[in-house]
């Protein structure tokens, strides 16, 4: 059998249809399901579909084989709800392993029977079909009993074994765990199948295919695309795909962002349609295979197929399809900690603190073992709300209390969690010292969790043992610097376990280094015992040496251990971890064990105590416990019972009330404090005008004290989460006082506002819809976590006129520039805006507006929203705005390739690699050949080419033309410019002032690496060599590293020219120095510029259409010539996609351009006269403008060999663009 990673490369693989359907058309009996074997069994047989394969074989068979002359490469085994679970509806459980067995024999029979008959060696696959059963581990059957499970995971286990055993023993190529509603029965299946290939000692591919039920976008047990990737991804798969319950149309965006993320081939196999009333499937191969070539076309997979409703003959055109598509390529996954809950986490470097809520532990909550003791599980479950509203990012779960059987605690609440969507969301931490306790909650989380912990305290066998157990069950783990000899105390011991335990896990257990997080042990700080002094500062050392040295692992710990001995005493053990989390921050940890709605903002620490806390956690002065153990005591008798925040420079919790209405406002919202909300938003609403300055004002002032500190480190995400709750309050105080000073009338326009998909954060959002609002615009507000196909279809629904995208983490950037991708797909026109703390101008142009054909506009502040909508939807102003929106955008895209060529390089070898590879278009043979020279043109043929825009930008004159003769400020004196243009212009052709002189060339030519070999017309004799300059910056994925040279078949053509409307100037140009008339001087200057380009846009044209004759049916408009529309390029040596000036040399040449023409180049190789335009002709339709950014010192030594100059000269032409 053909290794199928190797077909899977070369092509899109086809998988098989529906097996259901197809057995309907055999419109079977009860009497055909029992046969002989089963005729007098004691209950109803019939749809029992996996029997088939002992009562009627050649059903099946013939199924197979009529799949495989479909064109299917992969067929599936009858084997649906072949395991005992699903079988003991017909009490037949002790079939499971004949039923498995039997299928996949004849599946295998079928594939040698289609190849024997048609003497095929072409490879194909039996997979062995593993269905969900018919029962959920995530979900109780029982709505009054959300704990309850009608099965257990061992029982899942156990029955995907029996069915795995059967399926391998019966020759199947493949696994495939299909139709998946709930992952933890996925996981289930797992560790089965890695359990039996274990003991044959086998390895077959693993396929995973899960089922998105509805438009909701995630699984029956509530998990989205991303959380069930994560939730699968420890395996290895051959693939992870989706099936079932869908149509291909509403599958898209699912199938979209699969295909992004993860790090395996991608299958897809869709519903014929959404059933109609009679759950029946109308869809037919030609309506369903419209969707599916959008897949292929998108490049979304790399295996296709059809599920439920779907035929031989759907799969047919589904083959005929997939052969005309390249598969879809791996994308490269950077290696970070991606955990999930319902909802997926991902720990990238630019991530702020996570925080692991810590008081659903027994150990460490009195309040939450007392629940758990009595039973009362309901109240237990609102201690682990308050820590995800608290903002928390995960939870930590301890059962470990002598009282309690800790494996049914953790179990009952774990089953209690995963009905309540508001905590589930996010990922679990099993805590415990006891690996059985540990490992039944592994049994009871479909996402992917954290295990805490394991150590090297029992051994290095035990380590490996329970470390391959938890990456089995595809969980993070937490590794506790212990060791035979006991723990890690010292910074010594602390590096010296942590480097042994890395080496253990990554390189005897091949645990992924991303999911390794190690606790360098916290311990209390200020106990009064010398050798605890350096505690902290241990930790500290021990988390910077694991950063810079174990690659990829990450740093965790209990936090409030190290305000042990101030226990009782909460201001200062709050301050002792806001310090301790600030340094450890520093130093490297990711994530710790904290309880977050009582985290407090290091600043806000009263200077004194924060003094001594310092000293005491850096060990910085000898008596450092004694102070503060003092200060302690001094807090202690002085602070009344309300009295629990350490406050910057007054003890007394309410002293800032005193302050001036600014600073309450601002403290107010770092604190997170609404109790005095509405009376400070009355205060601020006197001071002002309108209400709505207190936003633009007031609130945004504290918010940006917020934001700052959160971008230093010095507040919490859950701290920031509640500043946003009092923004909203004050927001929701004001709003009605807003409504009412509204301007009534008409509304000006319609925005549709949302949050993008995986995003909850919202104010920036919301501040700009109450804005807007404010200015008579119809808000239509989606709230948050919106999927792309969702704003798109509101929009449509509430015929806005723009749309507006917000978001604040780094995610939600790419989900941005997917919106962007959608809109150009659905061919929207609107205006996009884009919003939000981590969007900016940069990422805007270079990111997003790229994929659409609209106008994309950022706006970076609720202030700007106004007259930037305004602008859009204004008849007079939107041209010229768009226009100049889109010309910004250009700029920061050509600054950002500047300083992106800057980073990172590849070797010239690997750049030339990655080249640009043209498609199977051929360039049209030209109907002139050789070089043709114009002299004396009739410039009267070339005004109406003249781009005016540049002409006004050169009188320092920003704006495009014709807009910027109606602009308000500079309209007027834009006008009179333009008008003295033209009464000069007229005299310049009228009376032959300048002279236009031209030559131009088509010549074979053939590309030879990074040259462009140029021939005579017979291509007898090779005449010039052009030489190309490659991209050698390192390039984003699916993008190449490009030359010229690649726009150039082996055996192609190119053309050359050079053109000039400056003969004759330097007459007039004294005639005007003469008469002082600088005005004249510099407005002939531009003319002639403008109608030298003009003269090569003209020129171009007529090659493309005349003389090569490659768009003889070429019909733009002027604005479209001047956009370059057209097809072909001409690139100028000098400029960026061939930066060096000395390939005019070879044009010179091969043109013999001064002979010709009369231009001559200076020594500096600039074109006198100086209105002058020379360059090259491209015909290829792919062939495009590009910038070749920094190179290193290999390419210019391989540019200088193939020039045949020393590398210093080649360094002095090039030195613009080097990179080192």
């Amino acid at each position: 059998m053909k290794n199928i990673k190797i077909e899977l490369e070369k092509r899109i693989l086809v998988i098989d249809g529906a097996m259901g359907t197809m057995i309907q058309r055999y419109k079977l009996e009860e009497a055909d399901y029992r046969g002989k074997r089963f005729a007098d069994w004691k209950s109803d047989l019939k749809g029992n579909n996996d029997l088939l394969s002992l009562t009627k074989p050649e059903i099946i068979a013939a199924i197979h084989l009529e799949y495989l002359e479909a064109g299917a490469d992969i067929i599936e085994t009858n084997t649906f709800n072949a395991q005992k679970i699903s079988l003991a509806d017909y009490h037949m459980e002790s079939l499971a392993y004949e039923l498995n067995f039997e299928s996949a024999k004849i599946a295998r029979q079928a594939v040698e029977l289609y190849k024997s008959k048609h003497k095929s060696d072409r490879a194909f696959y039996v997979a062995g079909a593993i269905g969900p059963t018919n029962r959920t581990l995530s979900l109780s059957p029982d709505v009054n009993r959300p704990g309850f499970r009608a099965v257990s995971w061992d029982q899942m286990v156990d029955a995907y074994t029996e069915q795995i055993n059967g399926l391998v023993d019966g020759g199947a190529d493949l696994l495939l765990v299909e139709t998946i509603f709930d992952t933890l029965n996925a996981k289930a299946a797992l560790v089965a199948i890695q359990n039996v290939l274990e003991q044959k000692k086998v390895d077959l591919p693993v396929m995973i295919s899960g089922t998105i039920t509805d438009a909701s976008g995630r699984t029956l047990s509530g998990q989205t695309v991303e959380a069930f990737l994560n939730s699968v991804s420890h395996v290895n798969l051959l693939s992870i795909g989706l099936n079932c319950a869908l149509g291909a149309k509403e599958m898209r965006p699912y199938l979209e962002e699969l295909s992004e993320k993860a790090p395996f081939y991608i299958s897809c196999y869709p519903n014929a349609g959404l059933p109609n009333q009679f759950g029946e499937y109308d869809e037919t191969p030609h309506q369903m295979c419209v969707q599916i070539d959008d897949f292929l076309q998108s490049g979304f997979v790399n295996i296709i197929g059809g599920c439920c409703g779907t035929t031989p003959d759907h799969i047919r055109h589904i083959a005929e399809h997939a052969k005309k598509h390249k598969p879809r390529r791996i994308p490269k996954i950077e290696p970070y900690l991606r955990l999930s809950g319902l909802e997926a986490v991902t720990l990238r470097p630019d991530s702020n603190f996570m925080n692991v809520g810590e008081r659903t532990n027994v150990t460490g909550s009195k309040k939450f073992l007392r629940l758990i003791k009595d039973n009362k599980y309901d109240e237990a479950l609102s201690v682990a709300r308050e820590q995800v509203e608290g903002g928390a990012q995960a939870i930590d779960i301890n059962m470990d209390e002598g009282m309690l059987d800790a494996i049914e605690a953790m179990t009952t609440f774990l089953n209690l969690i995963a009905a309540e969507p508001d905590i589930s969301k996010v990922p679990v931490m099993v805590d415990s010292s006891k690996f059985e306790v540990l490992e039944a909650g592994l049994k009871c989380i479909q996402g992917k969790g954290i295990v805490n912990s394991i150590s090297l305290k029992g051994g290095e066998d035990q380590f490996i043992h329970e470390a391959k157990t938890v990456k089995k069950y595809g969980a993070a783990v937490i590794v506790m610097l212990f060791d035979e000899n006991g723990q890690a105390d010292s910074t010594p011991r602390r590096i010296e376990i942590a480097k042994r335990a890395y080496y253990i896990l990554v390189n005897k257990v091949n645990f992924p280094p991303q999911d390794i997080i190690f606790d360098p042990n916290i311990f209390p700080v200020a106990t009064g015992l010398e050798e605890h002094r350096q505690n902290a500062i241990s930790y500290f050392e021990a988390s910077k040496w694991i950063k810079e040295n174990l690659p990829f692992a990450k740093i965790s710990g209990g936090v409030s251990n190290v305000s042990f001995s101030f226990r009782g005493n909460d201001p200062i053990r709050e301050a002792i971890h806001a310090v301790f989390l600030f340094y450890g921050i520093k130093n490297g940890m990711d994530m710790g064990i904290v309880n977050p709605s009582q985290l407090i903002v290091y600043d806000e620490i009263e200077k004194d105590i924060l003094a001594l806390v310092e000293d005491v956690i850096l060990n910085r002065t000898e008596d450092a416990t004694e102070k503060l153990l003092a200060k302690a005591e001094e807090l202690k008798l002085s602070q009344s019972a309300t009295d629990k925040n350490v406050k910057k420079g007054n003890a007394s919790a309410n002293a800032w009330r005193s302050e001036d209405l600014q600073s309450r406002i601002t403290h107010s919202l770092i604190k997170g404090i609404d109790e005095f909300v509405n009376q400070d938003m009355e205060e601020a609403r006197l001071q002002v005008s309108k209400a709505l300055e207190v936003i633009e004002g007031h609130l945004m002032i504290g918010m940006g004290v917020v934001g700052d500190l959160f971008g230093q480190g010095k507040m919490f995400l859950p701290q920031v989460v509640r500043s946003a709750r009092v923004m909203k309050k004050a927001v929701a105080y004001l709003t009605p006082f807003i409504e009412a000073e509204k301007v009534k009338g008409q509304s000006k326009g319609k925005i549709v506002l949302a949050t993008v998909k995986g995003d909850v954060h919202d104010i920036g959002k919301n501040i700009v819809g109450v804005v807007l609002a404010c200015n008579n615009y119809e808000i239509v507000d989606l709230g948050v976590m919106v999927a792309a196909d969702k704003i798109l279809q509101a929009a449509r629904d509430h015929k806005a006129d723009v749309i507006g995208v917000s978001g604040l983490i780094t995610p939600s950037l790419d989900e941005m520039v997917h919106v962007a991708k959608e809109m150009e797909r659905e061919k929207f026109t609107m205006p996009l805006l884009i919003g939000g703390a981590t969007t900016s101008k940069v990422h805007t142009a270079v990111k997003i507006e790229p994929n659409y054909s609209g106008v994309v506009v950022h706006v970076n502040d609720a202030s700007r929203s106004v007259p930037v909508v305004s602008s859009l939807l204004s008849a007079e102003q939107k041209d010229m705005f768009i226009e100049e929106v889109k010309a910004e955008n250009e700029r920061t895209r050509s600054y950002h390739k500047a300083e992106r060529s800057k980073g990172k390089f590849l070797s010239l070898k690997e750049a030339q690699q990655n080249k640009y590879e043209l498609n199977g278009a051929v360039v049209t043979e030209p109907k002139f050949k050789g070089v043709k020279v114009f002299s004396d043109y009739d410039l009267s043929l070339l005004t109406e080419y003249i781009d005016w825009t540049p002409f006004f930008i050169a009188w320092e004159m920003k704006g495009s033309y014709p807009k910027i003769l109606s602009d308000p400020q500079r309209g007027q004196e834009a006008q009179k410019l333009f008008d003295d243009a033209q009464t000069m212009l007229q005299r310049i052709v009228k009376e032959k002032w300048l002279t236009a002189n031209a030559v131009f060339g088509i010549f074979p030519a053939a590309n030879k690496g990074d040259d462009i070999e140029v021939f005579d017309e017979r291509r007898e004799n090779k005449i010039a060599t052009l030489h190309t300059i490659r991209q050698q910056s390192e390039r984003a994925t699916g993008q190449k590293n490009i030359a010229l040279s690649d726009f150039i078949h082996p055996s192609d053509y190119i053309g050359a020219f050079a053109v000039s409307t400056g003969f004759g100037i330097e007459k007039w140009l004294k005639k005007f120095a003469d008469d002082h008339d600088d005005y004249s001087a510099i407005m002939l200057k531009v003319l002639a510029d403008r109608l030298a380009e003009a003269f090569a846009e003209h020129l171009h044209e007529r090659v493309r259409k005349e003389f090569w004759c490659y768009t003889t049916d070429e019909n733009l408009s002027r604005q479209d010539l001047i956009k370059e529309k057209y097809q072909g390029i001409r690139p100028a040596a000098g400029y960026p996609a061939q930066p060096d000036h000395t390939e005019k040399y070879t044009l010179w040449k091969l043109l013999d351009v001064e002979k010709n023409t009369g231009i001559t180049l200076t020594e500096h190789l600039a074109m006198f006269p100086t209105a002058a335009v020379s360059g090259l002709y491209f015909a290829h339709p792919e062939s495009h403008y590009f910038a070749v950014g920094k190179i290193q010192r290999d390419q210019v030594e391989d540019y200088a060999m193939r020039k045949s100059m020393s590398v210093e000269e080649a360094e002095q032409w090039l030195g613009s663009i080097l990179g080192y």
